[in-house]
Parts: C-alpha cells; sequence; structure tokens
C-alpha cells in the first residue's frame, strides 16, 4: 500500500491532545505536549527510552489523568478520562508485555474483547438462553472472521501459551479488534520479533486500517517499520515534543537527530526496501 493512498484516507481530526503535562511524584514524565490524531491515519509516537510515550498512550485510554491539559474526542472535552469510558468510546489498546490469558485458547482469548458487546446478562449466558445463545452465535462469527483475516485459523483452539511469540502478539491484536474499536492504540506491537514477524505485523496493521478504517496509534522501536507505514510521526525526548510531521520531515529535523544521536541510537533510519508494502 502507498503512502499517498493512506494520505487520501486521513479525515477529520477525531482526538485531540492540548497540553498535557503528567507527573508522578515531581517527576515530569510529560511536559505541555499537545498534538491530533486524525481519523483513518496511522499516527506513529517515537522517542528513545524514557521519553514519555508509553506515559501518552496511558493518557489517552484514561490510565493516567493528567495534572494539566485536557483531551478532545469528537469534540468533546475531557479533563479526565478513564479506562472504562475510553473503551465504551471505542479506544481499545494492545499491551507491551502480553496480557493474554496462557491457559485459555485463541478463540477465547479474543472472544475476551467482545465482553464490551455483550447485552445479555451473565445469568442468561451461563444458562445459554435464547436471546444470548443467539447474541454469543453472532459475537463468535465475528471473532472468527478476525482469526481468519490474522491467519491463525489453524491455532483458533490452541491455548495462547504454548504459540510462538509473534503469533502471541497476533492474538492480542484480535483481541483489541474484537472491541471494533474507531482507535487502536498499539504499544510496540513489534518488540522481540524477528525480520519475518515484523514484515507480517506491519501487513496486518496496514490491513487492519485499510479495511477495518480504524486509526492506528502506534509506539515502535524499529524507525524503519515506522517510517515506512505511518502517515505521521509524533517524536517525543525526555517527555517534551520535539518533533510532529510527516515521516520524511521527522527524519530529517536536527532535533530529532540529535535527541536519537544523543540517547546512543541512530537516526530514525529510512525504511528497508519492500517493508510492508
Amino acid at each position: 500500500m502507498s503512502q499517498s493512498m493512506h494520505q487520501r484516507r486521513m479525515g477529520e481530526v477525531i482526538l485531540d491532545l492540548r497540553n498535557i503535562s503528567l507527573s508522578f511524584g515531581g517527576v515530569k514524565a510529560l511536559t505541555d505536549i499537545s498534538f491530533d490524531i486524525r481519523e483513518h491515519e496511522i499516527r506513529a509516537i517515537i522517542g528513545p527510552n524514557g521519553a514519555g510515550k508509553s506515559s501518552m498512550l496511558n493518557v489517552i485510554n484514561g490510565v493516567y489523568t493528567p495534572q494539566k491539559g485536557e483531551i478532545l474526542l469528537d469534540g468533546i472535552r475531557f479533563s479526565k478520562m478513564n479506562s472504562r469510558r475510553a473503551a465504551e468510546m471505542g479506544i481499545a489498546r494492545t499491551f507491551q508485555n502480553l496480557a493474554l490469558f496462557k491457559g485459555m485458547s485463541v478463540l477465547d482469548n479474543i472472544m475476551t474483547g467482545r465482553n464490551l458487546r455483550m447485552k445479555s446478562g451473565i445469568l442468561a449466558q451461563a444458562l445459554r438462553l435464547g436471546s444470548a445463545e443467539r447474541e454469543e452465535i453472532a459475537h463468535r462469527e465475528f471473532v472468527e472472521n478476525i482469526i481468519d483475516f490474522l491467519e491463525i485459523q489453524a491455532h483458533r483452539k490452541t491455548p495462547v501459551g504454548r504459540l510462538p511469540y509473534g503469533l502471541q502478539k497476533r492474538v492480542d491484536l484480535g483481541r483489541a479488534l474484537a472491541m471494533e474499536p474507531r482507535i487502536l492504540l498499539l504499544d510496540e506491537p513489534m518488540a522481540g520479533m524477528n525480520i519475518e514477524e515484523k514484515q507480517d505485523m506491519s501487513r496486518f496493521i496496514l490491513d487492519v486500517n485499510d479495511e477495518y478504517g480504524t486509526t492506528i496509534v502506534l509506539i515502535e522501536h524499529d524507525m524503519g517499520v515506522v517510517m515506512d507505514i505511518s502517515d505521521r510521526v509524533v517524536v517525543l525526548d525526555y517527555g517534551r515534543k520535539i518533533g510532529d510531521g510527516a515521516p520524511d520531515d521527522v527524519r530529517q529535523s536536527p532535533e530529532v537527530i540529535r535527541a536519537y544521536l544523543g540517547a546512543g541510537g541512530a537516526a530514525p533510519a529510512p525504511a528497508e526496501p519492500g517493508l510492508a508494502k
């Protein structure tokens, strides 16, 4: 998929973060950060270790409440967002450290993502009463479609703990997709993966964005991947915003290059040819 195809589909701003500051016991994690997220885009948040990237995701989905600033979702202003409200408003998240139920099957893990959508009560579900049974069949069908989409049909009954790491990450993505999110927050979805697994995951992220129309906010250390699949990139360093724009512009910013070189890394690398296209 070409970058230009993405950019044509980017819509209005759906999430606007304004002057966000967050401290823990006097230590500043985020200082006066503002950026927005547009519908249908892939928006990357990058920066050296300790830059505040995960803290930013935690603010977006209501795990942390910033001391200053506000979040606008669809133009509605929140000074506080909590996790439940974020989920109900269509924000889902995957985690850097897999939060899967290792003893449960792939199918059952992804079904847990449907909990928010279940209308019938626990008793009705337990007794499999008419409408609850119909509802469960519909939810199961939705989950089976995700399993097909992520190409993990062969593993649907396998306990997740027995799968290789790359496939466990795919199940985690599936569980988030089961919530039918408008905005999907991906916290280092490719950490610990080999090049082949990264290529697979890049393709799935692009496909989720394209086929489901999901807006994606992505934290990722692999700059090649970020530069290849993102529409816009925001760069944090020590909790401050030092860059924001198209991948090529960010890559050439002297301040961004300095931050990466200062952190002992190289300047953000160009993408590997053909990755995720």
